[in-house]
């Protein structure tokens, strides 16, 4: 079969070996590793996972590709591996469903990674850890520190509750069609105790919202109605720094203070 890319649903599909050996080291799958994989596409990392599992479960949401799937695994080079097809939309997919001690990876859609990696923020009580491939820049701003120019709301939510390793970067060249963009591949792992607690998690994700909102201004400015200059005093967190400036755990102990009974 000869899949033509999908703009809509952002596809571009790995084929350089090299590149996918490094992925599937990098992941490390261990026989009875329960892993699902999200956007499999021609099965470039599909393959050799098969290789390596008992079972893999795949979220794919392009029909055609679903039909390819369910001829080529039925062949018999695949007879002693299995694998479950789920055709959904991974925004909409309850991983929880799968089970506990989930590994998770995938050659992510660029124009909705973002909202993917969010949403299973949500589901992190049930996953062990995360490999995906992913717009360079967009990995830059997960792993970035605070004062840095990609440090933002991204950096702070994913870095609140997973420790985010940059593993390889991947050329355009690896990808048919080649994408515009440096991709690069991330290690992300669920803190198993959260270095920092918020009190009420949504109440965190609106301050880290509304500061980041106008990245330009102070947080005097970005976080007023929310935090005023009393506020900040208690803190010891200067008004007129930015969003970009706090750590983590400055925006913890601002949700903290702002709820406290």
């Amino acid at each position: 079969m000869k899949h033509i890319a999908k703009k809509r649903f952002g596809q571009n599909f790995l084929t350089d070996q090299g590149v996918i050996a490094s992925l599937v080291e990098a992941i490390s799958p261990k026989m009875d590793d329960l892993m699902v994989e999200i956007g499999p596409g021609l099965g470039a990392l599909t393959k050799p996972l098969l290789q390596r599992l008992k079972l893999l479960h795949v979220v794919e949401v392009d029909r055609d590709i679903i039909a390819w799937m369910q001829t080529e695994y039925n062949k018999p080079a695949y007879a002693n591996n299995a694998i479950n097809i789920h055709n959904a939309d991974a925004l909409k997919f309850d991983f929880t469903s799968l089970g506990k001690n989930l590994r998770v990876t995938g050659n992510l859609p660029y124009n909705i990674s973002t909202p993917i990696l969010f949403h299973l923020l949500d589901n992190v009580s049930h996953i062990t850890d995360m490999h995906f491939m992913l717009q360079k820049e967009v990995v830059e701003r997960m792993v970035a520190d605070p004062s840095t120019p990609a440090y933002g709301r991204l950096s702070v939510m994913l870095q609140y509750k997973l420790k985010m390793d940059y593993l390889i970067t991947v050329p355009p060249e690896a990808f048919e069609p080649a994408p515009k963009v440096e991709s690069a591949f991330v290690r992300c792992v669920p803190h198993a105790m959260l270095p920092f607690i918020a009190n009420d998690e949504a109440f965190f994700a609106k301050v880290v919202l509304a500061a980041f909102g106008q990245r330009r201004k102070t947080l005097r400015n970005t976080l007023k109605g929310l935090l005023e200059d009393d506020g900040f005093t208690k803190l010891n967190i200067n008004s007129q720094l930015r969003a970009e400036n706090l750590s983590v755990e400055d925006f913890v102990r601002i949700s903290n203070y702002l709820t406290q009974a």
